[in-house]
């Protein structure tokens, strides 16, 4: 006998939880974003003003905050995927954006076509790298990330490299380094190298002893003063030497490939358990 259907019970509908804003404890780290993001805007402000050296030192101020607020985050326990965007924003247009405006506004402006072409082609590719980081952040694969290196130069390396013609003509006041013809081809590298898929340094490769980390703290501290008393050369000198450890970063990463696919391989672990809906 089939029971009798209630029609008056209505089941109530749960509605999903909204989150409202962000977390209090992530309002540093995204203040030092935004921060950084302001400063690489005013980079702009000051090349349409002709005021190099202020233009290039908002980017490098830019450079050293987005490097700090990535550590405040996890300091704080703020990692979140708000965060994660604002960043690549932030670095789309201080390293992106920002750097190419300036060297067209103070060098290829002189070839507007050609000059612009490759302005667009450098801001293009610097957020296509930060769209490829954003596009494997939950990829489980990542052979150089997970051996401690990065997939072609960041974005904040990218602008203080780019820029190097400018600080060449900021300390010696050639006119050959504000050439077009100079410039140009120099953002097509760094742009390319942005790009690539050369393994490069991250802080994880670089994990230093207990040892040298004082000989490592004198060096920053010379560094730091080197680029107080002269910054052009000395920014300048840091450039050039970070292209030269590429070749290097390229080398250990074989290395490490050729270990792991020698190494035995480890007993299978059990599959992870599905996430529940």
């Amino acid at each position: 006998m089939k029971r009798p259907r209630r029609f008056g019970a209505i089941r109530p509908i749960r509605t999903p939880r909204l989150q409202r804003g962000i977390p209090l404890r992530a309002v540093l780290p995204n203040a030092v974003t935004a921060l950084a993001l302001c400063f690489g805007l005013s980079g702009i402000r000051f090349a349409i003003g002709e005021q190099w050296e202020i233009a290039v030192a908002m980017v490098l101020i830019a450079g050293v905050l987005d490097g700090i607020d990535g550590r405040i985050a996890r300091l704080v326990r703020a990692e979140s995927r708000f965060g994660a965007e604002l960043d690549s924003l932030s670095d789309a247009i201080s390293f992106g954006v920002s750097p190419a405006l300036i060297l067209f506004l103070w060098s290829l402006e002189g070839v507007p076509r050609i000059g612009w072409i490759v302005a667009l082609v450098y801001a293009l590719f610097c957020a296509l790298r930060l769209a490829r980081f954003n596009a494997q952040i939950d990829d489980t694969h990542q052979p150089h990330k997970s051996a401690g290196f990065l997939t072609g130069i960041p974005a904040p390396a990218g602008a203080l490299v780019a820029m190097v013609p400018l600080y060449l003509w900021l300390s010696t006041g050639q006119p050959l380094f504000r050439a077009p013809w100079v410039v140009a081809p120099w953002m097509a590298l760094v742009a390319t190298l942005m790009i690539s898929s050369l393994a490069t340094w991250s802080g994880a490769a670089l994990r230093l002893r207990r040892r040298i980390r004082f000989e490592a703290i004198a060096i920053l501290v010379v560094l730091a003063a080197a680029i107080v008393s002269a910054p052009w050369p000395s920014l300048t000198v840091v450039a050039l030497l970070y292209l030269a450890t590429i070749p290097f970063a390229i080398r250990a990463y074989r290395r490490v490939r050729q270990q792991r696919e020698t190494a035995p391989a480890s007993p299978s672990a059990p599959e992870p358990a599905a996430p529940e809906a």
